[in-house]
């Protein structure tokens, strides 16, 4: 018997190989694949017809491993990086990118950490907040609430701020883009990618009532600058792109599911048609801070900081410098630094001179901003 046994293991042994080396060889396929695809037609079972992100068309094979009930024309496939051959089938055929946008955590970012502002404040506030959270007090007033606003002004300002402050409050989804991701290298994928952002805010927004979804678009002077003649083929696309975001900015309703907020530091570049009325209903300036403001941005800048008796905060604010939000903070990070760098914990006043001598050096030299951690 023992002899047996032996017999049908060296029999079974090369079947056993051959399985092995078949499990490889799917294994290979089922590897990380190196191209998303589109599905275009369905020949048989074993053969389809597939376009890749270049626009180029294969005839290729459908692996047996692969759900054949998923299948349908239209839908994202995986292919194999060398053969092109169908191994998967994306379940949802949402742009990974635009996935990405979605803010899945609140920044931690409050109204309480804007400096001044509070009439930007109190109008984001009235434009985007109170729609979501009590669109009946627009129906009884008979007005219908903005269906987009925009952040303009000087770099620094605290446009982005608010905007991640708004995230903070509201339970709505928060879809935050920056205008020159929507630039992409092939024809198309720019205007695709606007449609898929709303889209997704659309099917993400919470099942809460009057809380839906806010996209934050920032630097949107990327892709939505005035319209002119152009032979580029670069310069098209990005208009197509911006005909789409109108396309997208008009097919809101009245109640306003979607809100749209936008930022930018060059208003006087953007397309008339852009920024509208019906379209972009608020338009919030963002200034150079007053002194009232400076005041309270270097209290929030150096609240857990330990000052030297000497320090004089008001000689700062009183100046005439044109600082911005962003500029102070950079000083008193760095007038922080100058401290670490000779072994003390105490920030003197000599330390905020010397940071604000270094802003004002890069920021009127136009030299490269250093890293503040």
């Amino acid at each position: 018997m023992e002899q047996e046994f032996i017999q049908n293991q060296e029999r079974l042994k090369p079947q056993e190989e051959r399985q092995e080396e078949e499990r490889t060889k799917v294994d290979e396929l089922r590897g990380t694949p190196m191209a998303v695809g589109s599905l275009e037609e369905i020949i048989d079972d074993q053969h389809a017809i597939v376009s890749t992100n270049v626009g180029s068309e294969h005839y290729v094979n459908i692996m047996s491993f692969v759900d054949k009930e998923q299948l349908e024309p239209g839908c994202a496939v995986l292919l194999n990086h060398k053969n092109h051959a169908v191994i998967g089938v994306l379940a949802d055929d949402t742009d990974p990118m635009v996935s990405v946008m979605k803010l899945e955590k609140a920044p931690q970012e409050t109204y309480a950490d804007v400096g001044g502002l509070d009439q930007q404040i109190q109008e984001i506030k009235e434009s985007v907040e109170l729609p979501l959270t009590h669109p009946e007090y627009y129906e009884e007033m008979g007005i219908k609430p903005p269906k987009g606003v925009i952040l303009y002004g000087c770099p620094g300002t605290g446009k982005t701020l608010l905007a991640k402050a708004v995230a903070n409050q509201t339970s709505a989804t928060f879809l935050r883009i920056v205008g020159s991701e929507l630039i992409q290298k092939y024809l198309g994928d720019g205007p695709k990618m606007v449609r898929e952002l709303f889209r997704v805010a659309e099917e993400n927004a919470p099942e809460v009532a009057f809380f839906q979804s806010i996209v934050f678009i920032d630097e949107i002077d990327a892709v939505g600058t005035k319209r002119y003649d152009s032979n580029s083929g670069g310069e098209r696309e990005i208009q197509r792109t911006m005909l789409e975001l109108l396309n997208q900015l008009d097919g809101f309703d009245s109640r306003g599911d979607v809100k749209v907020l936008m930022a930018t530091n060059r208003i006087e570049s953007l397309d008339p048609a852009l920024i509208r009325p019906g379209r972009i209903d608020r338009k919030i300036e963002f200034p150079l801070p007053d002194e009232k403001t400076k005041r309270r941005i270097f209290q929030i800048h150096t609240s857990r900081m330990t000052l030297s008796d000497d320090v004089n905060l008001e000689e700062f604010i009183l100046a005439k410098d044109e600082l911005s939000g962003a500029d102070i903070k950079a000083m008193c990070t760095e007038a922080g630094l100058l401290a670490l760098r000779e072994r003390r914990m105490r920030v003197t006043m000599e330390d905020f001179q010397k940071s604000k001598e270094n802003v004002l050096y890069r920021k009127k030299e136009g030299a490269p901003e250093e890293l503040y951690l």
